[in-house]
């Protein structure tokens, strides 16, 4: 019989997810940090929708980022990554597992990992995706990955209230410094529903000019 991953089906145990939080945003952030900005437009999330957040990835930061902006304290949801199978290996992987992160395999997804995916759409969680499958630490041109797409396109046979949100993210060095800064820029939400006739390619074009747009809001905050 077919041993099932153990990379998935983790629920984000409490007692660790409180730790975590206060030692990443109420200690490490805050030290390592010297300036922080958090760029949301007034950003209006419609109520029982499903969250994608899309950001563009240019440090192993960015999921502390991304967690002090818009995680529990702030949309009273947890951050869901999705992650790549070797960043789940050793300690890392578990203590990410056991902080809602999950795996999948980027070239080959299972089943299994996909239809968890799709749940966490489906039941109102806040599924982050880095659409570039990597860090593009210097910021070039990549064709994004077709993984967002194909799970808001899966889930909308659960439901229509998916919205994506494009982010960009931007440090004042290139390599994030001891006392340097950080900024992040929510763009406009793109309404999956409006999108799903859209070819892959297509979305994705989309999707890459609003990130980039973002990121250019956040770069100009860090004087880059």
């Amino acid at each position: 019989m077919k041993k099932k991953s153990i990379d998935i089906w983790y629920e984000i145990n409490p007692i660790l997810g409180f730790i975590a939080m206060l030692i990443t945003q109420d200690v490490v952030m805050r030290f390592f940090f010297s300036k922080k900005k958090i760029i949301n437009n007034s950003l209006s999330i419609p109520k029982n929708s499903s969250i994608i957040l899309a950001p563009t990835h240019r440090s192993r930061w960015d999921g502390l980022v991304l967690t002090m902006a818009m995680g529990r304290r702030v949309s009273k949801k947890d951050c869901r990554f999705m992650v790549t199978r070797s960043e789940m290996r050793g300690i890392q992987g578990w203590f990410l597992k056991r902080l809602g992160c999950f795996s999948i395999d980027q070239l080959s997804p299972s089943l299994s990992a996909l239809r968890y995916a799709v749940n966490l759409i489906e039941k109102k969680q806040q599924l982050v995706v880095f659409p570039e499958g990597k860090i593009n630490k210097y910021g070039k041109a990549l064709i994004l990955k077709e993984g967002l797409f194909r799970l808001g396109r899966l889930a909308l046979k659960k439901t229509t209230a998916i919205i994506v949100i494009p982010i960009g993210i931007a440090y004042s060095e290139v390599s994030p410094r001891f006392r340097g800064e950080f900024c992040i820029s929510f763009g406009k939400p793109i309404k999956m529903n409006d999108y799903k006739n859209l070819s892959i390619k297509e979305f994705n074009k989309v999707l890459n000019e609003r990130m980039i747009e973002e990121e250019k809001v956040a770069l100009k905050n860090v004087r880059r």
